[in-house]
């Protein structure tokens, strides 16, 4: 008799066992030539690891809080990419990456020279088809027990990690649009320069608390396979009933094999812009459906795709 699983832990025996083996080549194209268009699969020249200007990928460590818990400080470590020639005195957009229910901050692979994410962004910039900016990956579980085995209900609380810890912790370290001010400073003033995006967990992270709580951090958001629970978008509409933050763009990527998260995604945004008249199709939405399933092959598409679209 075979098991049978709920969506969620379909989910996270699905991430668990994904592991991106696909070697990585290596650019020694000179010739800087933009040609990024958002589409259904990523150009070769954009997956290859540059030996030449190329960014860097830091591992932090900072205090958050127990916020499923008893609010205790809790130390927690995300990823951080900084783009090829990264200047303390230029500004930077932030794009916060978040990864799925069997996954932690390493999940995207953002840890070395190897980083498929790493190597996307190198080229996307070194060919123009982006301005640089930063990407943290951090752990999306907001409790002392942030393990691949805690409660996942924790990835619920990640709105208030994000407002009271993280992102101030990336505004005083990094050249952000921000005014850092360690006794308090007014975050929505730089929402135009955040992003939220995020697979499976992390897409529903996205939808739920980029958008459903913390509209006014972030103005871009992009969700690939958002995962079960992702607000529907009769939900997302009446959250935003009394919006007045402008929603600069919302894109969404799904596998139409996904056995996971087609429906819960495609129940969650797909019908948005009919619903809801803060999103407009073609203008500052977009609903991407192709063959695929639950795996980095549609989000790696997801990711590519967004990188072009956010800060535009």
């Amino acid at each position: 008799m075979s098991e049978t699983l709920t969506p969620i832990e379909e989910a996270i025996r699905q991430e668990t066992s994904l592991v991106d083996t696909e070697p990585a080549e290596v650019s020694t194209a000179t010739t800087r030539e933009a040609t990024a268009v958002i589409g259904n699969a990523i150009p070769l020249k954009y997956t290859q690891r540059r030996v030449d200007e190329y960014g860097t990928i830091q591992q932090i460590t900072y205090i958050s809080h127990d916020y499923f818990g008893d609010g205790a400080e809790v130390e927690k470590k995300a990823n951080v990419y900084l783009p090829y020639n990264y200047d303390e005195n230029k500004q930077y957009n932030v794009l916060y990456l978040m990864h799925g229910i069997g996954g932690d901050e390493n999940e995207w692979g953002m840890t070395d020279d190897n980083s498929k994410i790493k190597m996307i962004m190198d080229n996307l910039t070194f060919h123009g088809d982006i301005e640089p900016f930063i990407i943290v990956t951090p752990n999306g579980r907001s409790a002392a027990d942030h393990s691949s085995d805690s409660d996942y209900n924790s990835f619920y609380c990640f709105g208030q990690e994000l407002r009271n810890d993280l992102i101030p912790y990336i505004e005083s370290h990094y050249s952000t649009y921000a005014e850092y001010d360690e006794n308090g400073y007014d975050l929505s003033l730089t929402r135009d320069h955040r992003a939220m995006a995020g697979l499976s967990m992390g897409g529903m992270q996205t939808i739920n608390i980029g958008i459903g709580e913390c509209l006014d951090l972030f103005g871009y958001f992009g969700a690939f396979s958002a995962a079960p629970t992702s607000n529907p978008s009769t939900r997302t509409t009446e959250l935003l009933k009394d919006n007045t933050l402008p929603i600069h763009y919302f894109y969404n990527i799904c596998g139409t094999e996904d056995n996971i998260a087609y429906n819960s995604s495609s129940t969650a945004a797909k019908n948005l812009p009919a619903v809801c008249d803060q999103f407009r199709d073609g203008e500052n939405f977009m609903w991407q459906e192709l063959p695929g399933a639950h795996d980095f092959k549609i989000w790696y598409l997801g990711f590519y795709n967004f990188a072009q679209i956010a800060f535009k």
